[in-house]
């Protein structure tokens, strides 16, 4: 029986549309590859078990776990992370609705919640605040108590439908 190689893999990566060559082991997590060998520290790593939402990144526009992806696995794919969503110096809807309506205290979460609901935007421009509430459960925050993200998705979604918020 022939042991297990332990050898690390030379990946090209797609991450937020630039290409990324590293080498890393084959087990190493999507979450670790971002932040320590492409300085993306925009994507916490929380719970370690996908349960937190901290770690949420885009694949091929989906939202996914990346404390439970393997690095390995995302070649072919590509990857965004929040770093791609807005900039300091012009928000995106999201992120200035977040900020007016007080919806981030520590920001721990705050990227997986950016990431999430950037996508469900995309595909459900007119939510209920029930329908936020359902998406946002898969996102853990200790601070705010969640009623001021709701309120914030809620006026993200009434702007970029174009509507007065």
């Amino acid at each position: 029986m022939t042991a297990p190689t332990h050898d690390p893999l030379t990946l090209s990566l797609s991450v937020n549309g630039e290409t990324h060559d590293v080498r890393v082991p084959a087990r190493k997590l999507l979450s670790d590859v971002l932040r320590d060998d492409l300085g993306l520290t925009g994507t916490h790593v929380g719970c370690e078990h996908g349960v937190c939402g901290a770690c949420t990144v885009l694949i091929d526009g989906r939202p996914a776990r990346a404390c439970l992806t393997f690095a390995a696995q995302m070649e072919g794919h590509e990857v965004t992370t929040v770093e791609a969503m807005g900039r300091p110096d012009a928000l995106s809807a999201l992120q200035q609705a977040l900020h007016e309506e007080h919806g981030l205290q520590c920001g721990f979460c705050t990227p997986g919640i950016v990431v999430t609901f950037e996508h469900y935007l995309r595909e459900n421009p007119d939510p209920t605040a029930e329908e936020v509430r359902d998406v946002l459960s898969g996102n853990l925050c200790r601070c705010t108590g969640y009623q001021n993200i709701v309120a914030a998705v809620l006026k993200a979604a009434a702007r970029m439908r174009g509507e007065a918020a």
